[in-house]
């Protein structure tokens, strides 16, 4: 099967999360000044947290799809299993915003980034299968070592939003910096071909 379908309906999804987060942001009511905006924060932090996140799963899906040729059932559940887990995002999201980052709403954003970090690499495994070896995404992909190392910061810091205010934000912060440090892998595998 071709992959022009489930890369258009991945867009649209992730598109339609950031969306979402950004008609969570209420406008304050009651003041005009600085201090109105106060309140609002939390809120805004991890929508800007949050908006990291999913830019970067959909610029990784985007180049994890220039490398693929082909799709079959396995890689569309794959990719609607990465995508529930991303739709959970703006729930997380303002819930955190919303409580300032009390202990379990952290808690809950750094499950769900788990469990989307876990989705992601079941996804790159099913393409892998349906690809072989010696395919191209695999020797673009290689090791992918900061995918596992995010999983296991993410296990790390599930325990730390319960024991320190701010330890498991800062490990999601970690995590996001990581990611936007350029990996160009892919790129460079593409160029070659």
């Amino acid at each position: 099967m071709s992959k022009g379908r489930l890369e258009a309906f991945s867009d649209g999804v992730i598109a339609i999360i950031i969306t979402i987060m950004v008609l969570e942001m209420k406008v304050p009511h009651g003041g005009v000044d600085l201090a109105a905006l106060r309140p609002l924060a939390g809120v805004f932090s991890s929508y800007v947290l949050s908006f990291v996140f999913i830019g970067i799963y959909w610029n990784n899906h985007h180049h994890l799809f220039q490398a693929v040729d082909r799709v079959n059932g396995s890689i569309l559940w794959a990719n609607l299993h990465l995508l529930f887990w991303l739709s959970q995002v703006p729930f997380a999201t303002g819930w955190m915003g919303e409580n300032h980052f009390a202990p379990l709403p952290e808690a809950l954003y750094g499950f769900v980034l788990l469990m989307a970090a876990i989705a992601y690499y079941i996804l790159v495994r099913a393409i892998l299968a349906h690809h072989g070896r010696d395919s191209r995404v695999a020797t673009a992909l290689g090791s992918d070592f900061k995918g596992k190392i995010s999983v296991v910061f993410y296990l790390f810091a599930l325990p730390l939003a319960f024991m320190s205010r701010w330890a498991a934000g800062g490990i999601y912060v970690l995590v996001a910096i990581m990611w936007l440090i350029p990996d160009r892998r892919i790129e460079r595998r593409l160029a070659k071909s």
